[in-house]
């Protein structure tokens, strides 16, 4: 089974991936800030990440960069509630593999983990 961390501020959107994800057979963890996502990932490094840009404290980007330093190949997919074009370039930078703005399209964020971790339902 695979296991997604979901990285988001806000309750509601880490509870809709979580049932999302959960129904299709993975393994999901949450956090709600950067310092609990990095707790997680050291604890078991993930095979996905969804990451939500902005949040209270540090950034998407800056777990996304420490995220990177410790399991460069975990794939990390990047969620934000802003157009910011030069956060995107700047997480794309740093290895983020894809990202969506919110409000997003659960059915396509469903189908880029698919793809980014080679998941086929069981």
């Amino acid at each position: 089974m695979k296991t997604l961390l979901i990285v988001d501020d806000q309750t509601g959107i880490r509870l809709l991936l979580n049932e999302v994800f959960a129904k299709e057979g993975f393994v999901t963890r949450l956090a709600a800030n950067g310092l609990e996502a990095l707790h997680s990932v050291s604890e078991k490094k993930p095979d996905c990440v969804l990451l939500d840009m902005r949040m209270p404290g540090m950034s998407g980007v800056e777990v996304l960069k420490h995220i990177k330093k410790q399991h460069a190949d975990v794939p990390v997919i990047m969620m934000t509630a802003y157009g910011e074009i030069d956060l995107t370039e700047e997480a794309f930078a740093f290895g983020a593999e894809r990202y969506f703005t919110k409000p997003f399209n659960i059915y396509e964020v469903r189908d880029a983990v698919f793809e980014t971790v080679g998941y086929k339902k069981p």
